[in-house]
């Protein structure tokens, strides 16, 4: 009798060959796919929702579905823009008891990081190309910050998994020891970095061939390395990573490059639980990722900025100039507090209330409406967030929603690799979050996904990634709750991309939409300065929404992914 597995090898001959070529295609398109029994949905590495899948043919819980999908997705991805050594956040929603949980597990600072506003390294602010945002100067371990992706999968799968824990990397383990063909995407990748990953000889020898040159489209990629850790992690536990011989490697491999963090610092690494964020709107109820979480207070202050700027009784902003400046506002109000020390937030908004509950509230919305209302849109650069999704639900009706992140721009700067595992230097650019967090606590995080209830049901689970992960997310969801739209509907209605200045005069903005989305007229009745981009060169700029949604009448299931990347839905 065949040992059940979740490994790409054991599925059907043309189901590899279906999913291998939805994986090696950069825009394979998006069909919604429809099931019963259970769904998952990716915005990256449509393969690893196959993946997902899989689990949860074979008696996994939604859990496990979406773990082993981001497992998956990070050894396809070569580490490059996800991490299992980066940032994981969830949502899980429990069908039987109706609980529904928040986990934060994000960047925790190094305790003996004593200055960090003198960590070295900064993207060159508003530039548009990926080149330009390379990072400049030499590579410091200063710029590393403690990851908690494995010890939040643990404990993830610890409250709310069935199969055994070993199961969620078989997947992940086959492809790093047997290898794939190198994507067009990960090709890029590899190329635009090409000088940092041949920095470091542990690095070198994964991304460089024997003859010298680095691997390219086409070429056979293994990674013995990480296929080792991967059974090490499966064998013994996330302890391996945080108090074992992968530690103590890490540890050494940091401080060689100057950085401060030490084996207390891993040892002392815990996930955080914590209540969800929840905003009523007419029948439905928005549950949002928990403390220490920013994105969730973000996109609830930008949700009530649209019932105080009167969107609610205004037509939709593809029809009309006015609504476009109206949310346009709305979204750019972010820019005012995203990466923002509490005292150049305070500078920003003098007068107002700044903590987590008056963010929430009705209240403030309406104050920072009248300030908006007669300013120009707000730009904000989140440089580097590199991330990817996951939505899955299972036969039983339980929800998760998953975002994780290597946060920093494909690999980082210093490019470092322990075992298989790429280190980020997040802490280039996130200085003053690091100096206003705690020594050896965990960092606010901008993260944003959640579930939708209607009527009390759970109906919709979603995640959203990307520069504009914000934008995508504020609109997708007034689409759903204010407009009646389907999440198929939301996912590929006219988009706004995060506002940026080619020129880096913040005075100077524009706004950015995928052009052809809007009528022309909407966008001259605004009298906004708009550029119009063009789709393939617009997914530097958007965020990439995933979404389930589940009829709570007959149980019938819609997945849907982006259109614009390698993503995919599956469902059975």
């Amino acid at each position: 009798m065949t040992t059940p597995t979740l490994a790409p090898s054991a599925w059907p001959q043309a189901e590899q060959d279906r999913w291998w070529k939805i994986q090696q295609n950069p825009l394979p398109g998006n069909p919604p796919a429809r099931g019963n029994h259970g769904a998952v949905t990716t915005a990256l590495h449509g393969l690893a929702a196959r993946v997902g899948v899989e689990a949860l043919r074979q008696g996994g819980s939604a859990m496990d579905a979406a773990l082993a999908t981001a497992l998956t997705q990070i050894v396809l991805g070569g580490g490059a823009v996800i991490s299992y050594f980066g940032i994981l956040h969830l949502m899980h929603h429990d069908a039987a008891t109706g609980e529904t949980t928040s986990l934060n597990a994000s960047w925790n600072t190094v305790l003996g990081e004593d200055d960090p506003l003198s960590i070295p390294g900064d993207m060159q602010r508003g530039k548009e190309s990926v080149a330009s945002m390379l990072g400049s100067g030499a590579p410091s371990g200063r710029t590393a910050l403690v990851g908690g992706f494995m010890r939040g999968l643990e404990e993830a799968h610890r409250r709310h998994g069935k199969l055994p824990f070993a199961r969620l990397f078989e997947a992940a383990i086959e492809l790093a020891e047997h290898g794939f063909l190198i994507s067009p995407t990960l090709a890029r990748y590899i190329e635009t970095r090409k000088d940092d990953l041949a920095r470091l000889p542990e690095t070198r020898a994964i991304f460089y061939k024997p003859d010298g040159t680095a691997y390219g489209v086409g070429d056979h990629f293994r990674q013995p390395a990480l296929a080792e850790t991967l059974r090490r992690v499966a064998a013994e536990g996330a302890d391996y990573m945080y108090t074992g011989q992968w530690a103590a490697r890490c540890i050494a491999a940091i401080q060689a490059d100057g950085g401060k963090m030490t084996l207390e610092d891993l040892a002392r690494y815990r996930p955080i639980w914590s209540e969800p964020v929840v905003i009523e709107r007419g029948q439905r109820t928005l549950a949002l990722l928990g403390a220490p979480c920013e994105g969730s207070i973000n996109l609830a202050e930008a949700i009530n900025l649209a019932t105080a700027a009167g969107l609610q009784e205004r037509p939709h902003w593809s029809a009309s100039g006015d609504s476009l400046v109206r949310i346009a506002k709305c979204c750019s109000a972010m820019g005012l507090f995203y990466n923002k020390s509490p005292e150049e937030q305070q500078n920003e908004c003098p007068g107002f209330d700044l903590s987590w509950p008056a963010r929430l509230s009705q209240d403030h919305a309406a104050k920072l409406w009248a300030r908006l209302a007669h300013e120009a849109l707000i730009s904000f650069q989140p440089k580097g967030v590199h991330s990817d999704d996951v939505v899955a639900i299972d036969s039983d009706g339980n929800m998760v929603s998953l975002c994780h992140s290597i946060n920093c721009l494909i690999w980082g700067r210093t490019a470092i690799v322990v075992d298989g595992v790429s280190i980020g230097d997040p802490g280039s650019y996130l200085q003053p979050l690091v100096a206003a967090t705690p020594r050896g606590s965990q960092m606010p995080n901008p993260i944003e996904l959640g579930l939708i209830l209607n009527n009390g049901q759970p109906e919709i689970a979603w995640s959203s990634m990307g520069m504009g992960l914000h934008y995508q997310s504020t609109l997708s969801l007034l689409n759903i709750i204010d407009h009646g739209m389907s999440i198929e509907q939301a996912a590929n209605a006219p988009r706004l991309l995060a506002p940026m200045s080619p020129e880096g005069d913040f005075k100077k903005l524009i706004l950015r939409v995928v052009a052809g989305e809007f009528p022309e007229e909407v966008l001259n009745e605004s009298g906004l300065d708009v550029q119009q981009i063009k789709p393939l060169d617009a997914r530097f700029f958007q965020g990439l929404w995933i979404a389930i949604q589940r009829d709570p009448a007959t149980g019938e299931l819609v997945a849907i992914s982006p259109s614009y990347n390698n993503g995919q839905a599956a469902a059975y």
